[in-house]
């Protein structure tokens, strides 16, 4: 039977009390006090929840940022209960929250991702049309909740210019050649592990295609030597490409046991704003 989900804003203090309980059981850390959450939906900030039969399964939450000049919505967080992954609830919140910022008067909303998460990063590009450029390395330092746990908490930044062309238009890069100078071969235990001479991006394509693992938190448990060597390879070349004025725009999903990140020239994106906007 299909589940039926209802989405809506979160604005009182109950609803921050519910928010709690279920970052516990998403993240495994002390939530976020609930003076903190209730201020920020009193001051620019959008917090929405996904419900299942009255039980909040997923949130989203934003605070209101600034920087040179631009107001922006920062969205900090979003979980969802583990019963409910791969649901489609995330897509769910991020409509709510971008309709929600629409109204406000937010024309863009950032966060950020860890970049070996495959499926984070499919439905923040390929699926809402984010793109990246921007990464962040060993953004919070050392971190010991159950996602994070050993690793140096490298993050991508997401720019979602929520009334662009880009957005509303749902552009994607028809007839372009992805070069993929990347190989990986399998370890003993089955898991992807990706080469590298040190060669890869001589030159300049027209666009690339780069390899990351489908289920990286696998690796994380069963081998932590070889998720430490795609962290820090895959560190390299995403800020190679960056520097070299290429943006994350999309996913390539494979059933294979990586998913292929796409990069074109940031140029090519267009992030004017649409004339007339229309609905995800």
């Amino acid at each position: 039977m299909e589940k039926k989900f209802t989405i809506r804003k979160l604005e009182t203090n109950d609803d921050m009390r519910l928010i709690q309980i279920l970052e516990r059981e998403v993240w495994d850390m002390d939530p976020v006090p609930t003076h903190q959450t209730f201020t920020a939906s009193k001051n620019g900030g959008i917090l929405v929840g996904a419900f299942h039969e009255e039980k909040l399964i997923g949130y989203s939450y934003g605070f209101a940022g600034f920087k040179e000049g631009k107001a922006y919505l920062c969205s900090h967080m979003m979980g969802i209960h583990p019963d409910f992954q791969s649901s489609g609830i995330g897509r769910m919140l991020k409509e709510e929250q971008r309709k929600a910022a629409k109204e406000i008067g937010y024309d863009l909303i950032q966060w950020t991702f860890d970049p070996l998460e495959s499926r984070n990063a499919y439905l923040n590009t390929t699926r809402l049309n984010g793109i990246c450029s921007t990464y962040l390395e060993n953004c919070y330092g050392k971190m010991d909740d159950g996602l994070n746990r050993g690793l140096p908490t490298d993050r991508l930044q997401i720019e979602w210019w929520i009334s662009s062309v880009h957005v509303e238009n749902k552009w994607r890069p028809e007839g372009m050649h992805f070069e993929n100078p990347f190989r990986t071969h399998l370890s003993e235990l089955g898991h992807p592990a990706l080469e590298m001479d040190g060669n890869e991006l001589e030159g300049r394509a027209e666009a690339y295609e780069v390899p990351v693992p489908k289920a990286f938190q696998t690796i994380k448990k069963e081998e932590p030597d070889l998720a430490l060597d795609w962290r820090l390879k895959i560190r390299e070349i995403f800020q190679t490409l960056f520097a070299r004025g290429y943006a994350l725009i999309g996913v390539r999903k494979t059933e294979d046991v990586v998913q292929y990140y796409r990069f074109i020239p940031k140029e090519m994106v267009s992030l004017e704003k649409a004339e007339r906007g229309e609905a995800l």
